[in-house]
């Protein structure tokens, strides 16, 4: 069952979020696939500004592939000094994409 996972992390830059990115697709910077994650079973990624920080929704086919991106993402977030991000994570009823 694919689920939405909801990051709300106040006092992330959008310098942090760009190094993650750069992390993510190996030193080839920003993300533009989701091909790109280095775990499949992305199916959508939406990350921007928030009043406080940086706000990140991600879609995944399933809990299981989640958590083998968190287990990748985790440290490059600690590396980077982002505070501790603690997504929400919600089953996802209907997923459509284009």
């Amino acid at each position: 069952m694919a689920v939405i996972a909801v990051f709300d992390i106040p006092g992330m830059t959008q310098a942090q979020y760009e190094a993650s990115a750069d992390k993510v697709t190996k030193g080839r910077g920003e993300v533009l696939a989701t091909s790109d994650w280095p775990v499949p079973g992305l199916i959508a990624h939406i990350a921007g500004p928030s009043p406080t920080g940086w706000f990140v929704v991600d879609v995944w086919d399933s809990e299981e592939s989640f958590a083998k991106f968190g287990e990748f993402i985790v440290p490059v977030l600690q590396d980077l000094g982002v505070p501790d991000a603690q997504p929400k994570v919600f089953p996802a009823f209907k997923v459509v994409t284009s």
